[in-house]
């Protein structure tokens, strides 16, 4: 038994170690402007916004759910980013509980490898493969109606784990955490620790919802651990658990305009990206949200009614920008256009069937799913 037993750690060894062979962003020419979109379609209007006045290959955040595992689509929205010059922030996320749509459903191991082999299948644009796992997971509403900072602890472990046992590309980027929810940010950070010891030396990067709290509303200069500032907070303590300089991806952000006029908001943002964002910790700040339709997220829409820009997005683009310089991915189906430009074919499949891990790849992250289940470290 004992030998049985040896032979399987050495598996899980051989299985999950593997080179961190990840770029580092803060070492390259990079665009720190962003956005959050919702839908694959909005890549035209966020690349006029982030790659404007000087900049090329700035970052769009984008969901994927569970269910929304369409190959075609997917590959499609890599192959457009590499056409428009955008680098892709994947968060993963499940769907709305069965039982009661208030909230989203908790994870598990299966949805981490399902998300990890699906992932993994798509031709990226460039070499990092940065992937966001799950959102403000401090919520109650995010979890299943209970957060619970060391199951989560878990789950981030198990995905570091998996989608580096498929390729050493992928970027693993913590849930940006709700700094205003009633479940501190601080502790929840420090009780996923206390699970997974160590788990934020684990990940690749740091994410970060800086919003200006309380009430979407405070301005830029004011520096305290819920404000825009909150990011400087979570990197201190993630340093202390860890050691581990992580660099800072705030994907969500930005002023309410039911609070604050369109001009105000647009001064603020020229503030913050000069004064706070202008941090040398961090990658990108994408904003929420490009385009919202009528509901909640409409106070925080960059385009108007219309479609167009609007006074905030308009000072957004005024500000100047840089060319990034990531290691793009060239595909050797890539045709050579005028200027030395390339551009990968649209790609074709026979089916758009949802994907789903075929038998033989499930078997590929039967080893870390054991590990993770038995809860043995490394």
């Amino acid at each position: 038994m004992l030998k049985i037993l040896v032979c399987i750690l050495a598996l899980i060894i051989f299985f999950t170690h593997n080179a961190h062979a990840v770029e580092d962003p803060l070492l390259i020419p990079n665009n720190k402007f962003g956005v959050h979109i919702l839908f694959t379609s909005e890549l035209e209007k966020a690349r006029d916004l982030i790659n404007s006045n000087g900049g090329d290959w700035g970052h769009v955040t984008i969901p994927i759910q569970a269910s929304d595992k369409d190959l075609e689509k997917w590959q499609k929205f890599m192959d457009d980013c590499q056409r428009l010059h955008l680098i892709p922030i994947i968060r993963i996320a499940t769907e709305n509980h069965y039982f009661n749509t208030s909230v989203w459903r908790r994870p598990d191991g299966a949805d981490i490898l399902d998300f990890a082999n699906f992932l993994n299948s798509l031709e990226w644009p460039v070499k990092n493969r940065y992937v966001i796992i799950f959102n403000e997971v401090n919520r109650g509403d995010e979890w299943e109606g209970s957060p619970d900072p060391g199951e989560y602890a878990q789950i981030l472990n198990y995905a570091t784990e998996i989608f580096k046992s498929l390729s050493s590309d992928f970027f693993i980027i913590s849930a940006g955490l709700d700094n205003a929810s009633a479940n501190d940010q601080y502790y929840y950070m420090t009780a996923m620790n206390q699970e997974v010891a160590n788990i934020f030396g684990k990940i690749d990067g740091l994410g970060s919802h800086s919003y200006p709290n309380p009430a979407f509303s405070v301005a830029p200069w004011v520096i305290t651990n819920k404000s825009i500032s909150s990011f400087k907070f979570e990197k201190s303590l993630a340093y202390e658990l860890s050691g581990k300089n992580l660099p800072v991806f705030i994907t969500e952000t930005g002023w309410s305009q039911e609070k604050i006029s369109e001009d105000q908001i647009a001064s603020y943002f020229i503030y913050a990206f000069e004064n706070v964002w202008s941090d040398q910790n961090i990658v990108t700040v994408t904003p929420f949200l490009l385009q919202a339709g009528p509901g909640p997220f409409k106070q925080f829409s960059l385009l108007s009614e219309n479609g167009g820009f609007n006074e905030i997005s308009k000072a957004l683009q005024g500000i100047a920008k840089t060319k990034g310089a990531p290691s793009v991915n060239i595909n050797s189906t890539s045709v050579s256009l005028s200027q030395g430009k390339k551009i990968i074919p649209s790609k074709t499949f026979s089916s758009k069937t949802q994907y789903e891990s075929s038998p033989a790849q499930k078997a590929q992250g039967f080893l870390p799913f054991l590990k993770w289940l038995l809860k043995i470290s490394d």
